[in-house]
């Protein structure tokens, strides 16, 4: 039950943080490009990749704040379905190269910050 209860908490509080941060970005970069959900899931790459480091080399945190922060918070957090269903829009539209560009922004720079947040995990 407490599973569950972690997942509830962190799947809301993830599903809140991304709202608000794809909203604040989209306020200030427009719509043209799908940079809301850009920054959110290289952000959540970041964190899914320190919070990995801090439960898997620090030991910082047991299964419940795992289950809690990286299943519920981040599983929510991180728009993937959401990005695939952006690309797709910008494909249908006409805009390969932006479509292209916004896989290969997500794939790669979110594997680099992946990295950095296992480094700076494994580092503190």
């Amino acid at each position: 039950m407490v599973k569950f209860l972690n997942l509830i908490i962190g799947g809301a509080a993830g599903t809140i943080a991304r709202y608000f941060l794809a909203g604040v970005v989209y306020k200030f970069s427009g719509t043209s490009f799908p940079y809301g959900t850009l920054v959110v899931n290289l952000s959540g790459c970041f964190i899914l990749g320190l919070l990995a480091a801090l439960s898997d080399k620090k030991f910082i945190f047991g299964p419940d704040a795992r289950v809690l922060l990286m299943i519920g918070f981040c599983g929510a957090f991180t728009t993937f379905s959401t990005f695939i269903f952006e690309t797709d829009n910008l494909v249908r539209s006409g805009q390969v190269i932006r479509a292209f560009s916004n896989i290969l922004a997500s794939v790669i720079f979110g594997y680099i910050l992946f990295r950095v947040g296992s480094f700076i995990g494994e580092v503190i």
